[in-house]
Formats: C-alpha cells, sequence, structure tokens
C-alpha cells in the first residue's frame, strides 16, 4: 500500500500516476500506469525539482505506456 500523499494521478496525462520517493534531502518521482487492475506499471524515474512534472517526463511515459500495451 502506497499512503495517498506519496502517490497521484497526474491531470491530463493519460491515466499516468506519479509516486513520490524522498530519499535523504533527495526527492525522486516515478511515472507508471496501472494495467490488468492492481499492477502498475513503471515507466521512467527522474529527480523532481519542481512543483511540476516536466511535459517532457510525462510524454515519456505517456509513450512507454502505449509501447507496453502494444506488445500485449
Amino acid at each position: 500500500m502506497i499512503p495517498r500523499q506519496y502517490f497521484k494521478k497526474l491531470v491530463d496525462s493519460e491515466g499516468i500516476w506519479e509516486v513520490r520517493i524522498q530519499f535523504g534531502n533527495d526527492i525522486f518521482r516515478l511515472s507508471g500506469f496501472f494495467a490488468s487492475g492492481n499492477l502498475l506499471i513503471l515507466t521512467n524515474g527522474f529527480a523532481k525539482k519542481t512543483q511540476e512534472t516536466s511535459s517532457q517526463e510525462i510524454a515519456l511515459a505517456i509513450r512507454r505506456k502505449e509501447e507496453y500495451l502494444a506488445r500485449r
């Protein structure tokens, strides 16, 4: 279980979710999507320095989601 404060759905992102992880003073984000019910497929990770997730990271997650679904 991931607490709600660390897990959120990104707005206008075609079903992409973001998990926040803090390690020491650094904060990292993992992007992914749900497949087959409760299975979370993680697509990319990055260090986040600002409040807003970059459009490039969201586009990468969407592209990898589409590639995954095309292979299934």
